[in-house]
């Protein structure tokens, strides 16, 4: 059994990968991640603040 790691996508990617990555991860489009994003953005500022730290935090995907 493989265990499921989250990375930065090297595909999937708009700006760090992040979106793309965690998108991945949960098995859900990476639009939809990134609508989420945008709506914490929007409600309060908390999704720039996690997306930034989710960009120094999370490795890339490797090669």
């Amino acid at each position: 059994m493989q265990t499921k790691r989250l990375f930065r996508s090297r595909q999937e990617r708009m700006l760090g990968g992040v979106c793309g990555g965690l998108a991945e991860y949960l098995g859900l489009d990476p639009t939809v991640v990134r609508l989420v994003f945008l709506l914490l953005f929007f409600l309060g500022g908390q999704g720039l603040l996690v997306y930034l730290i989710m960009w120094l935090i999370v490795p890339e995907e490797p090669l």
